[in-house]
């Protein structure tokens, strides 16, 4: 890759700047995209957003940034779109530090904005060269999530169809499954959950398949039926938020589940002191499996007393152990309502323990 050192003034960055939305968003007299598909929303919150702005102000010097040369002579940002961004809106008005927009400044103060010189990096290469690059000079900044990054490797005309619907705050995911996901949408989690959902696990494969489709409408559509389907079975809000849901809906999707006796046993769970772990109760209810549900265990005071009474023998083949090499076992299991009391404990050595729990 060629790389040619450059000083660009503010006045002329932002000359011609445009935020079309998901058209893009350019500078530079129009010969800039500062928003290329690989490159992530912008994330800045005001804090560093406008420390950008008092750098520039006190004339000290903003980190390098780096652009690639298209061959038609256009350019593209490889690194420094949130410290463009912040500049560009800034005097263009979008918003103003201490009451003050770049308009309000007097007129000595904005000329040395405007004059203000930026180092940039020209770089002239292959795709695959920017690409690589891009991901080398990312590593020293605002940490890529995992899914910013397969964005850059996958970039075509899918990716940014599907960040118009997985990849916008107060956007058509957020407002449909935002009580349902984990992460962020303009860090590209909620795009991550539904491949990783759709693909089962595959989701470099996915998106190496789709890469150059016109449109995400598959992916769409899977993922609305997917919160069809939670919203259709299972209603207690505050315990859905991260569950896997794509995950059970790919294999629990026939299963007739009954709406109000779900929810009988879920207020059943959240006031039972033995489970630790209420978000766990959905996976629970669907797949019955108990360790989704982190059960409390027995305390070592516990053990140790059960020990004691039980003269250190195993309850089931009453040899003699020391209590490392023994396990608290419930009397009366969990699911049959027994409690995690010292009363329902009894402790048996680790061979008779394991022969128990494959019974």
């Amino acid at each position: 890759m060629k790389i040619e050192l450059k000083t660009i003034l503010v006045k002329d960055l932002t000359d011609g700047y445009e935020d079309n939305a998901e058209e893009g968003v350019v500078g530079y007299k129009g010969k800039l995209d500062i928003r290329p598909p690989y490159q992530r929303n912008f994330i800045y919150k005001d804090k560093p957003r406008d420390a950008v702005i008092d750098t520039v102000k006190k004339g000290f010097p903003l980190n390098v940034m780096y652009w690639a040369v298209r061959k038609n002579g256009e350019f593209e940002v490889i690194d420094g779109q949130q410290r463009i961004i912040s500049i560009c809106t800034y005097v263009h008005g979008d918003y103003s530090i201490n009451g003050l927009a770049f308009d309000n400044l007097p007129d000595d103060k904005q000329k040395d904005i405007m004059n203000y010189p930026l180092t940039v990096y020209f770089c002239t290469g292959t795709e695959s060269e920017k690409l690589d690059w891009f991901k080398t000079i990312n590593i020293a900044g605002l940490e890529l999530t995992p899914q910013e990054l397969r964005n850059a490797v996958y970039a075509g005309p899918w990716v940014s169809d599907a960040k118009r619907y997985f990849s916008k705050i107060n956007g058509l995911i957020y407002n449909l499954a935002g009580d349902y996901l984990n992460g962020s949408a303009n860090r590209q989690e909620y795009l991550e959950t539904a491949i990783k959902w759709i693909s089962k696990g595959k989701i470099e494969d996915y998106m190496s398949e789709h890469q150059h489709k016109t449109n995400s409408k598959e992916l769409l559509d899977y993922f609305k039926k997917v919160v069809l389907w939670l919203e259709k079975n299972f209603k207690t809000k505050t315990i859905m938020k991260g569950v896997d849901w794509g995950t059970y809906y790919n294999e629990y999707k026939d299963k007739n589940f009954i709406s109000k006796k779900i929810e009988s046993k879920v207020n059943a769970l959240i006031l039972d002191d033995d489970v630790t772990n209420n978000k766990g109760i959905y996976p629970y209810l669907i797949t019955g499996d108990e360790k989704h549900l982190s059960l409390r265990a027995f305390t070592k005071s516990q053990k140790l007393k059960v020990h004691q009474k039980q003269g250190g023998k195993c309850k089931k083949c009453k040899k003699i152990f020391d209590i490392e090499k023994m396990e608290a076992d419930h009397i009366i299991a969990w699911s049959k309502d027994g409690r995690t009391v010292e009363d329902n404990c009894q402790m048996l050595c680790i061979k008779d323990h394991k022969l128990l729990k494959n019974k």
